[in-house]
Parts: structure tokens; C-alpha cells; sequence
């Protein structure tokens, strides 16, 4: 650790009389202010700075500063309340990656983060702080006007920010009165964080958990509709998290029989079966040090399910045909349409696997939950078909647009992404009419002899088929989407002589 800084024995000792000043701190401002100080002596920069993550882990904030041998005051109205946007930073934090330059008046980076001063800043070293969970809490900053070589500290600035983390979630828990919980501060990411669309306020909603997630280890379960972009969004954690440099895997639990699945899953050695010809790593191998997506996870077979909650709880993996474990790193995120809670009262989940996998579950709106989303989504597809064609953009008419909105969209973000792609084809000239959407509306026969009743029971039947053919015949899910006790909705199919022959699941 010591053989790339000068003098290695006095830098040791130095470092572990940082260690023990810093343990003898009494609040959090004296420990992050001495810790600061601390990085100047041991690296000799004239600049030193302390970034942390925010409660929601969506706003980076720069917490202390240590500039020429002082500690800077801590004025937050004169300072930006997101760091967040700072490429180096970002890149530090989101790819757990040090970054160190020797050459940074000459690079093209940005670094209004840091101070201005008449002799440029040639020097920076930026390391990425992680807690006990192992996930990334803030950045530490070195930074010189001489060209100097920093990398070498990384590794022991590095420890030493990571006590110092544990040290201010200590004397926090101190200090906090007891049976008192402070709420977190909320912070709302903006409608175009993590490259999803929509600005609806259940978009809002699914941000702001996104962002609550993204830089911890838990298992997310992303629920909704089919077609509501559950892909979409696991993508979108890892690629904004601190895996986004290592593989996405995505595997679908129904598209393949147990035998195959788990083969996939865990890979096999060679003679494990008939055919097993050769060693074969599996995805979790293959996803070792990023994030595995397990699609459709309630068409995992039950005996799978069993060793999936050992990958869960134990983080480590057998492939078939092995007596040997061998550990793995994988983030899981699991996605299904259907509901995991009904699946387990039935018997066709475990209950211990529900409970492991919903540690952080995220229900995705559907499309008619999304007001004002519609259009933009739309639009969106319309540029990315017209750009994989090679034609020049459309102009929406007004009663496209219309068209649209008064639909319900039972495939949602899916059958839209269709039905966009598919109108861009038909589309000639170079405006989309409503004509070039086949939207299924089921337009209600005028009947001129019926009277309120008998139309308002139409209606109902209606409503009621649509929701059980978008739920695919799932009673419990329907009477949950129309607000309904599922006894009363039992009762209303009845009565309106509506049974499973009645939509086509």
C-alpha cells in the first residue's frame, strides 16, 4: 500500500496518528473537518475536498473543504446544492473508480468544482468512499498546483475515508434522541433522470424510489403490467449505478423448461449430462460484478426457486455437475406482471423467496396511470423509427394526437412503441393521421331502443371484459385495478353473465 508515496514509514505513521485523532472526534462537523485537513498533510495538496451522497442517494453536496492549510467555511447559500453533474465526479461515483491526473490543466476535463486560482491546478485525485454495505457514499478530493503523481495514496485515503464514514453514522446515532427518527430530506430527480421518459407525477414517484436504490446492494422487484417497460427501468438502475461498467444480463424465467434454466442460470461442468461436452459458465458467472435481470420470476419452477434463495442469501453458486461453491457478486433485480403474494398463497411460490426478493419492490404505473406521458412517449418513438429508416421526421396531426389520447392502452408503453413504429410505416407524406393507427376500440352499437339501465350495463360489461383480457383473466388483479372487493367483482360478472369464454386471455 505504501510503496508508491515518499518516505513509507513516516507516511505510515503519519496515517495511523490520523486514524487515531479522527476516532477521538465529538460531533460530525469537528470529524469531517479534521478529516479534510488530515488528506492535506498526508498528501501534501494544497486542496482537499469531501463530497457525500444525500439521504435519498440522489444529491451529491460538498460537505467540508480544506484550502492552503484552512478550513473553508461552509456557506450553502454561495455554493451549488448538486454536484452531481461534475463529469469527473459523476464517473468517480457511479463507476466506483479512482481517478487520478497529472496533467489537468492541458485536459480537456471540467473542474469548476474546484476553486479558482491565479496558478492553474495541475494535479487531482479523486477517490470514491464506501461504507460497511459496500456501496459508494461519497468521494474524497486531492488536488495540487504542481504536477505530482497521487495515485499512490489512493488505496490508504481511501481506508481512511471509509472509517471516517462509520465514524459520522456513529456519533449520528448518538446524538440522535432515542425513539426519535429525523425524516430524510426528499429530493425529487428530474422527469429526465436515468434516460426514462415522462414527467407524470407516477413517474415522479417511480424516480424518486429508483433513486433511493440505485447506489445500494438491495434486490429490487419491479412489478406492473405487462408492457409497462420493466426492462427498461432495470436497465436504467444499472446503468446509473456504480455496476454500469460491468455486464446486464437479462434472462427470462418462462422462455426456458427447469432443466435448461437452471443450466443457463448456473452453468455445468463437463460430463454433467448427456451433451455436456465441455465446461460452461452460467449467467451469473457471466453477470459476476454487475446486475442479472430475472424476468417473469413468477414462471420460476418451484425446486429452482429453492436455489435461487441460496444465490440470494448466501452470494455464492454451484454450477451442475460440481461439488464445488464458489462465490459471486451479482446484482438481482427481478420483474414479473403477475402477483408473487397470491402465487405464494396458492403454492406456487415460495414464501421465503417473496420476502428476500421484495426488499425493495417498485410497482410501475401503468400507461393510463401516466397522464400527460402519452404524447411525449410517443413522439419519442416516432424520432427513433424515423431515424432507424433513415426517412425524414413527421409532423403529428392534431387528430392523431387525439386518437391516441382518448385511448386506454392495455399493452401499454409496448403496444404504443407498435403502434408508433408501425404508423411511421404507413405514414407516405410526412404527417401521421389517424388513419394510420389501428387502435382497437370497441365502439359501442347505437341502439336507439335501449334505454339508461341496459346502457350503463353495456358500458360496465365493457369496461369489465377489457380489464380481466389486460390482466389475462386474473380475477384478483381486475377487481385491484377497478377498486373493487374481488367479491363484489364476482358478483357483477354474474350478474352481467360474463365468463371466461367471454375475452380471449
Amino acid at each position: 500500500m505504501f510503496t508508491q508515496v515518499p518516505q513509507p514509514l513516516v507516511y505510515a505513521e503519519a496515517l495511523l496518528a490520523q486514524f487515531a485523532s479522527l476516532s477521538r472526534a465529538a460531533d460530525g462537523a469537528a470529524l469531517l473537518g479534521d478529516f479534510v485537513r488530515g488528506l492535506a498533510e498526508l498528501s501534501g495538496c494544497e486542496l482537499t475536498q469531501l463530497y457525500l451522497l444525500d439521504a435519498t442517494h440522489t444529491c451529491l453536496g460538498m460537505n467540508a473543504e480544506c484550502l492552503n492549510g484552512i478550513l473553508q467555511p461552509r456557506e450553502a447559500a454561495s455554493l451549488p446544492a448538486d454536484y452531481n453533474g461534475e463529469q469527473l465526479l459523476q464517473f468517480a461515483l457511479c463507476q466506483n473508480r479512482v481517478v487520478s491526473l497529472s496533467e489537468l490543466s492541458g485536459s480537456l476535463h471540467e473542474t469548476s468544482f474546484l476553486p479558482p486560482q491565479a496558478t492553474p491546478w495541475q494535479s487531482l485525485l479523486c477517490v470514491p468512499l464506501v461504507n460497511q454495505q459496500k456501496s459508494v457514499e461519497g468521494l474524497l478530493l486531492c488536488a495540487s498546483r504542481r504536477h505530482i503523481d497521487l495515485q499512490g495514496f489512493a488505496d490508504s485515503l481511501g481506508q481512511l475515508g471509509s472509517f471516517v464514514l462509520g465514524q459520522l453514522h456513529l456519533l449520528q446515532r448518538l446524538r440522535q434522541p432515542s425513539g426519535v427518527s429525523r425524516p430524510a430530506p426528499v429530493s425529487v430527480p428530474s422527469a429526465s433522470g436515468y434516460g426514462l421518459i415522462g414527467k407524470s407525477s407516477a413517474m415522479r414517484q417511480t424516480y424518486s424510489l429508483i433513486s433511493k436504490v440505485l447506489h445500494s446492494p438491495y434486490t429490487v422487484l419491479l412489478r406492473g403490467e405487462t408492457g409497462t417497460g420493466k426492462e427498461v427501468v432495470a436497465r436504467a438502475i444499472h446503468d446509473c449505478g456504480p455496476r454500469r461498467s460491468q455486464a446486464f444480463i437479462v434472462q427470462n424465467c418462462a422462455a426456458f423448461p427447469e432443466n435448461l434454466l437452471e443450466s443457463e442460470l448456473f452453468g455445468y461442468r463437463k460430463g454433467a449430462f448427456t451433451g455436456a461436452d465441455r465446461d460452461r459458465a452460467g449467467l451469473f458467472d457471466a453477470a459476476n460484478g454487475g446486475t442479472l435481470l430475472l424476468d417473469e420470476i413468477g414462471d420460476m419452477p418451484l425446486s429452482l426457486q429453492a436455489k435461487l434463495l441460496r444465490v440470494l442469501q448466501e452470494g455464492e453458486i454451484r454450477p451442475l455437475g460440481s461439488n464445488d461453491t464458489h462465490k459471486i457478486d451479482v446484482r438481482i433485480i427481478a420483474a414479473t406482471h403477475r402477483d408473487l403474494s397470491v402465487l405464494v398463497s396458492e403454492g406456487k411460490f415460495r414464501e421465503d423467496l417473496y420476502y428476500r426478493l421484495a426488499q425493495f419492490p417498485i410497482e410501475l404505473p401503468a400507461l393510463r396511470q401516466r397522464e400527460g406521458d402519452i404524447l411525449d412517449l410517443a413522439r419519442h418513438f416516432a424520432e427513433k423509427a424515423c431515424s432507424f429508416l433513415q426517412r425524414d421526421a413527421v409532423r403529428w396531426s392534431d387528430a392523431a394526437l387525439d386518437h391516441l389520447s382518448g385511448y386506454a392502452f392495455p399493452g401499454n408503453v409496448r403496444e404504443l412503441k407498435g403502434l408508433v413504429e408501425r404508423a411511421v410505416l404507413l405514414c407516405e407524406g410526412g404527417e401521421l393521421l389517424a388513419e394510420h393507427f389501428s387502435l382497437r376500440m370497441e365502439a359501442m352499437p347505437e341502439d336507439n331502443s335501449l334505454n339508461l339501465r341496459e346502457r350503463l350495463e353495456q358500458v360496465e360489461r365493457s369496461l369489465l371484459l377489457d380489464c380481466l383480457r389486460k390482466n389475462d383473466g386474473n380475477q384478483t388483479l381486475a377487481a385491484r385495478e377497478l377498486g373493487l372487493p374481488r367479491r363484489t367483482l364476482l358478483y357483477r360478472l354474474g350478474r352481467l353473465n360474463i365468463n371466461l369464454g367471454d375475452f380471449d386471455g
